[in-house]
């Protein structure tokens, strides 16, 4: 009992934290577990693009030739190079759908987590952008672990994977708010989930430009990669990458993920408030 006695009790100062400081605390929520319980994410943030790299990268990449098809595909430098940036977006776009799915539901449905906040100080909007928080944040690490991989393998040729790095972060995010959004309204998960990653995620992934050209596509089908916020990343990871982003093209891309972004924030505090008050 003496040693109880000890332990300093935190007091509470009967204060409603700030917005940012209610986002910060979800936040730390998330990464207090996470620090005891990164091994059980490792595979799918870490070891899933590893697998990506070595497979496409490195094994289909040796099958590419150097005549001028390929060199008009890839702009002359080794696929590797050419692909790495990509699949960085794309690493962070798929971590970001599945983080956005099932745990959020979770924290409704199962573990509950979001209602034991917001029995709290916290507020809807609050818990729901912390969520987008902790994401981001997440996927700048496991990003950063990706990086150091890539550039193992010889897949880096500059500081502008740095810049590569930032805007797949971003992409993640355009895709997690707005996944995180449709999640905040799903009650059982039945097909929702297998749905949008059936019909939404795998063919973004497979049509956004990250293991050939947008332009080698069907006419036809190539709007459907210009409406993908992973094309948009992956255009600014590549540019950043290989040095041949362009001003314009790039601002459009940018204005692209931000306006999800926001979109998708917006949704998210909407429907968290609106959730967590039934």
């Amino acid at each position: 009992m003496a040693d109880l006695a000890a332990v300093p009790v935190p007091r509470s100062t009967g204060l409603a934290p700030t917005v940012l400081g209610g986002i910060g605390r979800v936040v730390e929520h998330h990464w207090r577990w996470y620090r005891r319980n990164w091994r059980a994410t490792a595979v799918s943030t870490v070891l899933q693009p590893l697998l990506f790299l070595l497979a496409f990268g490195v094994g289909f990449g040796a099958l590419v030739g150097s005549g001028p098809n390929a060199a008009a595909a890839t702009g002359g430098v080794p696929y590797l190079v050419w692909l790495a940036p990509a699949l960085l977006a794309m690493s962070a776009a798929q971590s970001a759908a599945f983080e956005s799915t099932y745990p959020v539901l979770s924290g409704f449905k199962w573990q509950r987590i979001y209602l034991a906040m917001a029995a709290g100080p916290l507020t809807g909007a609050q818990i729901g952008l912390g969520v987008l928080g902790w994401i981001g944040l997440k996927m700048l690490g496991a990003g950063a672990v990706y990086v150091l991989v890539i550039a193992v393998f010889g897949g880096v040729t500059g500081p502008g994977i740095v810049v590569s790095l930032l805007a797949a972060v971003l992409t993640g995010l355009a895709v997690s708010s707005l996944v995180a959004a449709f999640s905040a309204t799903v009650e059982n998960e039945g097909t929702a989930f297998s749905a949008l990653f059936r019909f939404v995620v795998i063919p973004m992934t497979l049509f956004s430009g990250t293991f050939f050209p947008v332009d080698r596509l069907p006419a036809v089908i190539r709007p459907l990669a210009w409406v993908s916020p992973l094309w948009h990343g992956t255009e600014i990871a590549r540019g950043a990458a290989l040095g041949t982003w362009r001003l314009l093209p790039t601002l459009g891309h940018l204005a692209v993920l931000l306006a999800l972004l926001v979109l998708g924030a917006t949704l998210v505090a909407r429907l968290f408030t609106r959730r967590l008050a039934a």
